[in-house]
């Protein structure tokens, strides 16, 4: 694949305001003045399937992401390759045990296919609704809370201004950045963040890619 072919794909599967929210958070922050450079060539993507985004990010609830990443797999493999409501509700409470889940998760993960299955979810509306009354929708489904819901903003919505402060990975990645290791408050964090505003989405996306240069896919 030539450059600028490579350059174009690149172009047209940022997100629109990828391009302006990393030049604005050049200029007001001087950590991610440095940072993002380092990782020009790579951006938040999405999958685009709404069922899949929150059912993965079940799967990624308080494991590495090498762990939920080997579950998936195994999930995946026991549903024929597609992940759909349908086919989740098709496979027995052993099944998903065996494929590596929790006996909570798989809870979790029919409650969410039984919410799609049975029309409960309006996911057509979501895009002209605000984040948090997305979040406060998502959280009324078993096993989603405000994590998850933030996790699902960003990666299949790709809302831009997203901060999930409940994230481990991203106070992590603000200890290390601005306060060299010392452990930090929430408080802390989002005074931090207060400097990435109105895009605290991609700044997020690049404390993690500080930690992890390989970019989690939801």
């Amino acid at each position: 694949m030539s450059k600028a072919v490579e350059q174009v794909i690149i172009e047209e599967a940022a997100p629109d305001y990828w391009e302006q929210a990393c030049a604005e958070l050049m200029k007001h922050d001087r950590i991610l003045k440095k940072l993002i450079p380092k990782y020009d060539s790579v951006f938040l993507r999405t999958r685009g399937d709404v069922f899949t985004t929150l059912a993965r990010a079940i799967v990624g609830q308080q494991i590495s992401v090498a762990a939920a990443q080997s579950v998936w797999n195994r999930v995946l493999l026991a549903s024929k390759n597609k992940v759909t409501p349908k086919n989740i509700l098709a496979l027995s409470i052993e099944e998903l045990r065996a494929a590596g889940l929790s006996g909570r998760k798989v809870e979790y993960i029919r409650d969410l296919a039984e919410h799609f299955d049975s029309g409960r979810l309006h996911a057509n509306q979501w895009k002209g609704m605000e984040d948090e009354v997305i979040i406060k929708e998502l959280c009324d489904i078993r096993g989603i809370g405000r994590w998850t819901a933030e996790m699902f903003l960003i990666f299949n919505m790709v809302r831009p201004n997203i901060l999930p402060l409940d994230d481990a990975g991203l106070i992590k990645a603000i200890s290390l950045n601005y306060f060299s290791g010392e452990p930090v408050s929430r408080h802390e964090a989002r005074e931090v963040a207060a400097n990435w505003a109105p895009w605290r989405t991609v700044a997020t996306w690049y404390m993690w890619r500080s930690l992890d240069p390989v970019p989690v896919e939801y």
